[in-house]
């Protein structure tokens, strides 16, 4: 996770996600880790930017990208345990996978080995296609949203 300075890290949502520290930041929301208060459990959480906040067709969206993604059930695709607003910016409660991305992993190890990368691959394939099956569409499939679970 980044370490860089975030207004929120340290901030509690709703009574319950206490900001830990700042992940990723992309063009819609930033990703923290986070400590579910209630569960006593690692969580992701995703915040819109504060600087989307008053777009009502942006939140709208990431309304909708929650609800997509919270019909999902499959072991390639990512939880997701809640959402909310708290100080007027929406979020998104995801299960805490605790890895580096797959942009992570090549950037320190090079490309992978035909037969890992294949691996990964079929796993990306399915979860998109679980995702299909649900009438949703990620848009933004790409190694910067892969994160391999400690078992691979």
């Amino acid at each position: 996770m980044n370490s860089t300075f975030d207004p929120l890290v340290g901030q509690v949502l709703d009574g319950r996600y206490e900001i830990v520290a700042k992940g990723a930041r992309g063009g819609m929301a930033t990703v923290y880790r986070a400590r579910d208060l209630r569960l006593t459990r690692a969580v992701a959480v995703k915040v819109m930017r504060s600087d989307m906040g008053e777009d009502d067709e942006f939140a709208a969206k990431f309304d909708r990208e929650a609800r997509s993604a919270a019909v999902l059930s499959h072991p390639n695709v990512v939880s997701i345990f809640d959402q909310g607003s708290s100080q007027g910016l929406p979020y998104i409660v995801m299960e805490f996978i605790g890895r580096g991305t797959l942009r992570n992993k090549i950037s320190r190890s090079g490309a992978l080995p035909t037969s890992r990368a294949l691996e990964l691959f079929e796993q990306i394939a399915a979860a998109v296609a679980a995702a299909h099956e649900a009438g949703a569409v990620h848009r933004d499939t790409k190694p910067e949203n892969v994160i391999p679970t400690p078992r691979g």
